[in-house]
């Protein structure tokens, strides 16, 4: 039964896995096709012994993660075309675009409405709709950052002094030294419980700024399943 959950840098990237121990005597790594990696251990492995071996096999991990990457999901390129669907809080929506004179966006009943002067204009829908998104966004993780705040014994300790939001290319949020927290205006497309990975991930970094020991011990304590959650986020946003 996987029951523990550990993560080592790799160059630029994180590779997390999770560990399942047996009555066996070597250990054993499977990567799966949705990404994830296993690991069969014996019962008297040590972490130490665990995460040496992943860093020893962290070039095949990666190759093995790359192609099975290739057969997963991908959101297709947006034409802000009425018909065309998109995702907020990892939930499909169908774009309508219709003239009026005032311009709006808004939820209607498994649509997000987009009211144009200028319906045909596809460059003037991208605007809005991203604007949308962008002001979704900032009610939504603030939101957010409350509940998984909670998760921590001295809530005080890891409240952020604001939180940014920007269109990122290759990072889903980050932590300045300053304590001001980051996070991709993409990222209020994903489930609320991956969005709550993101944001305490990056909470556990105010107090540990490194990927080390310290601050594995520390997020597994605040959210036990965060690698449940970080593939769900990897799935859906692929």
């Amino acid at each position: 039964m996987t029951n523990e959950f550990g993560a080592i840098e790799y160059g630029k990237h994180l590779i997390d896995f999770s560990v399942i121990r047996r009555e066996r005597r070597t250990l054993e790594i499977a990567v799966e096709p949705d990404t994830s990696v296993i690991i069969a251990a014996p019962l008297d492995a040590t972490k130490a012994d665990i995460e040496a071996k992943v860093k020893k096999r962290a070039g095949w991990i990666r190759k093995q993660q790359a192609f099975f990457a290739q057969f997963l999901p991908r959101t297709p390129v947006r034409k802000y075309e009425s018909g065309e669907t998109h995702l907020y809080l990892g939930r499909q929506y169908r774009l309508k675009v219709r003239l009026a004179e005032y311009a709006s966006v808004k939820l209607v009943r498994g649509f997000i409405l987009v009211a144009s002067p200028s319906p045909d204009q596809t460059e003037m829908t991208r605007s809005l709709v991203e604007e949308w998104y962008r002001k979704r966004a900032k009610i939504k993780f603030a939101e957010r950052l409350k509940i998984c705040l909670e998760r921590f014994p001295e809530k005080a300790a890891f409240q952020p002094k604001e939180i940014i939001v920007r269109k990122l290319k290759q990072r889903w949020g980050s932590m300045s030294p300053s304590r001001r927290l980051l996070l991709n205006r993409r990222l209020v497309e994903a489930p609320t419980d991956a969005i709550d990975y993101v944001i305490t991930h990056e909470l556990c970094h105010i107090a540990h700024p490194n990927h080390g020991a310290a601050f594995f011990e520390l997020f597994g304590s605040v959210m036990s399943d965060w690698p449940k959650r970080k593939r769900r986020l990897e799935r859906v946003m692929a």
